[in-house]
């Protein structure tokens, strides 16, 4: 599973880089479709998880202690992950508002302090796997937690690399400006899709096994 959605990601870096080549020229073509493309990637991704968290939910409900007592689970650093993620949400928006204004230097600094969290974020959960006690096999429990945390951080760091992406071509001069900006817009619907599997994630494996 994470092979093919590495191959389609590195489809969709290339999509937001045609992207942002079409955005260097004098019009822009078809900008819906490629924003579409997207959203019928994230679809698909959506339903990847969704069969992890059913895979999930069926497990836990036929456990009869979850989680086990050996995989204790911590929320102090997931709850400071959780709240880094969520309001980088609110920051890669200010991006997009800035861009939508002409503010080029503006949007810059919002997706570089948005990269920066979500860099804080993927080693917050490497911490939190090096001081967990527990490994992928030692229960059903921690093979779940793994994977889906582990699918989740994969799709961050793709995340990040697709801010990069947009940094790094914003420095051309009349990249992106008001009118041409798909590939800003891309790069935050994107984001706003790793937040929300997040929450649910955070809810599933943090929250839910404190009841």
């Amino acid at each position: 599973m994470q092979g093919s959605t590495i191959d389609t990601t590195n489809n969709l870096v290339d999509t937001s880089v045609q992207s942002g080549s079409v955005e260097a020229g004098h019009h822009e073509e078809h900008p819906d479709l490629r924003v579409f493309g997207l959203i019928t990637f994230l679809a698909s991704e959506s339903l990847m998880f969704g069969g992890l968290f059913a895979a999930y939910l069926i497990y836990r409900a036929n456990a009869g202690v979850w989680p086990p007592e050996e995989t204790e689970v911590e929320l102090l650093l997931p709850t400071i992950n959780t709240i880094i993620l969520v309001s980088s949400s609110f920051v890669i928006h200010k991006g997009d508002t800035a861009i939508k204004k002409n503010n080029l230097s503006g949007m810059r600094l919002w997706y570089i302090v948005t990269a920066i969290m979500g860099i804080i974020f993927l080693g917050g959960q490497v911490y939190e796997y090096m001081t967990l006690g527990y490994g992928l096999t030692t229960n059903v429990f921690s093979n779940c937690f793994y994977v889906m945390t582990g699918f989740h951080g994969l799709h961050v760091f793709v995340g990040v690399l697709l801010i990069l992406g947009v940094l790094w071509r914003s420095r051309r001069a009349g990249h992106y400006n008001e009118g041409k900006h798909v590939g800003i817009e891309m790069a935050e619907i994107y984001w706003h899709f790793v937040d929300i599997i997040w929450i649910v994630l955070f809810t599933l494996l943090y929250i839910l096994t404190q009841i």
